[in-house]
C-alpha cells in the first residue's frame, strides 16, 4: 500500500484501532475538499494496532472533539513536508458541544440554545458530568 507524504496539513497518530472513522464523521472530515487518508489497523510497537488519518490541507480541528473520543492521539502539524508540531492529547477537563445530554428533563434538552457543558469528574475512568443536571457519561 502506498499513501503519499502530505506537504501541509495534519496527521492524526495513534488513534486506538477501530476509532479513526468515528474520529473522521465526527470531525466532519468528509465535507473537506482535499485528500483525508484514513488508515486503519496499522501495526504498532506500542499499541499492537492502531489507526492514523492524514489530512493534505491546513485545517483547524478540535482537539476536545478527539481528546474526548481518544485521549491517547497524537496530533502532528506538517508544513512544507516537515514536522513544525506535535500535540500530545489527553482527555480534556470540559467539552462544550461535543456530547449531548441524555436527560430528557436537562434544561440544554428543553433550551436549544444552551451549550451542552460536561466537566471530568474521573479521570480514570474518563466519565464526564454535565454541569446543569449532573447526568454522567462515558468518554
Amino acid at each position: 500500500m502506498n499513501i503519499d507524504s502530505i506537504q501541509n496539513g495534519i496527521v492524526l497518530d495513534h488513534i486506538t484501532a477501530g476509532k479513526g472513522m468515528e474520529i473522521y464523521h465526527d470531525l466532519g472530515l468528509e465535507k473537506l475538499d482535499c485528500s483525508v487518508a484514513i488508515i486503519t489497523n496499522v501495526k504498532s510497537h506500542k499499541m499492537g494496532k492502531k489507526d492514523i488519518i492524514k489530512i493534505d490541507k491546513e485545517y483547524s480541528i478540535n482537539l476536545d472533539l478527539i481528546g474526548y473520543i481518544d485521549p491517547n492521539v497524537s496530533v502532528n502539524i506538517i508544513k512544507d513536508g516537515v514536522t513544525i508540531e506535535k500535540k500530545k492529547l489527553a482527555s480534556p477537563q470540559k467539552v462544550i458541544n461535543v456530547v449531548k445530554c441524555k436527560n430528557p428533563r436537562c434544561i440544554t434538552t428543553i433550551e436549544q440554545e444552551i451549550d451542552q457543558i460536561f466537566e471530568l469528574v474521573n479521570t480514570e475512568t474518563r466519565v464526564y458530568r454535565c454541569i446543569y443536571c449532573e447526568t454522567e457519561v462515558n468518554g
